[in-house]
């Protein structure tokens, strides 16, 4: 979504709508803030419930403080102002009550984005703010004073968390990505020490070129990775700007979800084809894409990757611990034995990955980086991706209760033969 055309009204109903649906706050809790070119602060209200929101329940406060709308607005507007006037590059403040934020507030502790690749680019500096009361002056010069300092997300004492950025859009990437650690360190807590990310990767410079034609088959699968996309983000299996999508058109000749892509907002027209070791014009292709081209080459029998960081899953990748698929049949039969690559491995060496990938380890966990899916069309390679985090919630579910026993191995020797498995 853009934001040039689209009124501050919309945007904050949308987003909003979009962290209640996610979970990520309640009826009556959150609020978001834009302040436009002419001084406005346009804000949620207060005592509103925030899933049935409309554009006209939106409140705006002018610079001298009057306020038009039928509502009152939220009671934090007291550090939304402060914010703004101690961080002139802040457009947009946003305050919520995910549970995982708020379970981190309540110990005293912030995320650690420093756990997976990318987030801390994303997140910028966090920092930890003392409790005080909802809606007081006290509060408001508390957080803002953490943000004169440098920070872009701030963790309020038995609070939650609040986040700024220079649009809504940043924002809120900012808030749902912290969110997303969150969840990743809680869902890990009690296995190994969490592992630090090492190496950096690199994305291939690519020659380009005007596509004249899009066949029906290229027009199918666009609209495919489009649908799939969304899917992934309603079964909260991935957060903005960290999955990729790919599918194959034919040989040497694939398509490819672009670098940092909203899942709500991606377009077909969005999708990047690369074909003959060129990439479309104008646009930037996510960068594993040179290894999904490799993967293509060297499998015959795959036709669509996704690579993402689902929240269970990532407990495993994060701590280096095994992902054992022997627990109900079905996950065996979709996920196989699943390799592990090191992070440093695979920012050094991506095809380390490659070589991985077999008829029989379709799925591959990269050490703090994401689970990699690889099927002959994007169902398949969806299904086992959705397997996989089931898979791991399932077992982290069942060590809270007693010990794991996986299925025996005369019992995958069997569910190999009964249903003619690749060996």
């Amino acid at each position: 979504m853009s934001c040039n055309y689209v009124h501050p009204r919309n945007l904050l109903v949308a987003n909003l709508q979009r962290l209640y649906d996610y979970g990520m706050t309640t009826t009556s809790g959150g609020n978001i803030s834009i302040k436009d070119g002419d001084g406005n602060i346009w804000i949620t209200p207060s005592g509103v419930d925030k899933g049935t929101l409309r554009p006209d329940d939106i409140m705006m406060v002018k610079p001298d403080g009057e306020i038009i709308g039928k509502h009152r607005p939220s009671v934090e507007l007291p550090f939304h102002s402060a914010v703004y006037k101690l961080r002139p590059d802040a457009k947009t403040v946003l305050h919520a009550h995910s549970p995982a934020l708020v379970a981190f507030s309540l110990v005293g502790k912030c995320p650690d984005t420093s756990l997976i690749p990318g987030c801390e680019a994303i997140c910028g500096k966090v920092a930890f703010s003392k409790y005080d009361i909802p809606g007081s002056k006290t509060l408001g010069d508390i957080i803002s004073a953490e943000f004169a300092k440098g920070a872009d997300c701030v963790m309020m004492e038995n609070h939650g968390a609040v986040v700024c950025g220079e649009s809504v859009e940043q924002a809120f990437a900012r808030f749902e990505t912290l969110d997303y650690i969150a969840r990743i360190q809680i869902q890990a807590a009690g296995m190994k020490a969490p592992l630090k990310p090492e190496g950096a990767g690199k994305c291939t410079a690519w020659e380009t070129f005007a596509p004249s034609y899009a066949s029906p088959v290229e027009c199918e699968l666009r609209d495919s990775i489009v649908k799939f996309a969304s899917r992934l983000y309603r079964q909260r299996l991935v957060f903005t700007g960290n999955a990729v999508l790919s599918a194959q058109i034919g040989n040497d000749d694939l398509l490819v979800t672009p670098a940092g892509f909203d899942p709500l907002a991606l377009r077909i027209e969005d999708v990047v084809r690369i074909s003959g070791g060129k990439c479309e014009a104008g646009k930037t292709p996510a960068c594993q894409a040179a290894l999904i081209r490799e993967i293509y080459a060297k499998n015959d029998w795959a036709h669509a990757v996704i690579m993402t960081r689902s929240p269970n899953v990532m407990a495993f990748a994060c701590t280096g611990t095994e992902l054992d698929s022997r627990t109900i049949p079905e996950s065996y039969i979709q996920l196989r034995d699943i390799p592990f690559v090191s992070c440093k491995e695979f920012m050094e060496n991506p095809s380390s990955v490659v070589a991985k990938i077999t008829p029989a380890t379709p799925v591959v966990i990269i050490e703090s980086c994401g689970v990699l899916t690889v099927g002959k069309h994007l169902t398949e390679a969806f299904d086992r991706l959705e397997v996989a985090d089931f898979t791991a919630n399932c077992i982290r579910l069942a060590a809270r209760i007693g010990e794991f026993k996986p299925i025996t191995e005369q019992q995958v020797q069997d569910i190999i033969n009964a249903f003619n498995l690749p060996a």
